[in-house]
């Protein structure tokens, strides 16, 4: 299956770390991916908040790019670009949306346009858990991590297709079978405030806060996240939490894919630990520590 890979804005800049991570792990798990030529952005919160059609627009140029490509699939790790991609797909099932944004293109999209889902998805459905742990080169055992999705990943289900969208458990399912000990979190999918992080600074950093605060109260050792926005609320703003709720959070918040890189073998600087704001000294030296496996 040729598998198309949209990485979105964000990959190049304030989440490096999540890229250099999704790709160390997708080489590691034999997962080949063919990045889209030419992508733009997918208009991200501001297109679509200001006109649905143009985030559309941008979505679809980049649908049909994959399409024209003979991709069957296209993956993304962003939630966001997730959840305008395939918001877009819907789109065109109606003729009078696609007439209107093939009016805003300069070619008609294709009349069939490949799937997209989340790089996390694509794991799940192209490896086994059986897989993933006999491939393990260090351990997770002795890690208290918490997962937090945020509000976005899951949401809404039917759009989504992510499982409970109160409770999904990927996550959690695929870092225990590497040996960690994955804590209940109620917050998983609370907001942490998204965007507002510029609009209205500390709506923000409560809401993070929060999240944080439940995070150490439950004894974690880390934050693990899927989101590049919650990652910055988390970990670049968690000084303005910590100004908020009058605490002194010093939370890692590494990515998924950081941990799992860790546990297949791959190297810190390789997955991007060193971009963490809050560093994650302690959680990277008790993995790299474990040897032979989950077991």
């Amino acid at each position: 299956m040729k598998i198309a890979y949209y990485p979105g804005c964000s990959s190049q800049g304030s989440s490096l770390d999540y890229e250099l991570s999704t790709q160390a792990v997708l080489r590691r798990l034999g997962i080949h991916v063919v990045p889209i030529k030419d992508w733009n952005c997918c208009g991200s919160t501001p297109a679509h908040a200001v006109s649905t059609e143009l985030s559309s627009a941008l979505c679809a140029r980049n649908l049909d790019l994959a399409a024209k490509d003979g991709a069957e699939c296209i993956i993304t790790p962003c939630p966001s670009c997730l959840s305008n991609l395939k918001a877009t797909t819907k789109r065109l099932q109606d003729p009078a949306k696609r007439a209107r944004i093939n009016e805003l293109l300069d070619n008609p999209v294709a009349e069939t346009v490949p799937e997209t889902t989340s790089v996390l998805q694509a794991i799940v459905r192209l490896t086994t858990p059986e897989t993933i742990k006999s491939m393990a080169k260090r351990s997770l055992k002795g890690l208290k991590l918490v997962v937090y999705y945020g509000c976005l990943m899951s949401r809404p289900h039917a759009l989504m297709d992510f499982g409970d969208p109160e409770n999904p458990m990927m996550i959690e399912e695929m870092l225990a079978n590497l040996g960690a000990t994955m804590l209940d979190f109620p917050l998983k999918t609370a907001c942490c405030g998204a965007s507002f992080g510029i609009p209205n600074r500390p709506m923000t950093a409560k809401n993070s806060g929060r999240i944080l605060e439940l995070a150490k109260n439950l004894g974690a050792d880390a934050v693990v996240v899927c989101c590049p926005l919650c990652q910055m609320n988390l970990d670049l703003r968690q000084d303005q939490a910590n100004q908020a709720m009058h605490t002194h959070f010093a939370m890692p918040i590494p990515y998924y894919t950081q941990i799992l890189g860790l546990a297949l073998g791959a190297e810190p600087d390789e997955l991007g630990f060193n971009k963490l704001i809050v560093p994650a000294t302690k959680v990277v030296s008790h993995i790299l520590q474990g040897t032979g496996g989950s077991k």
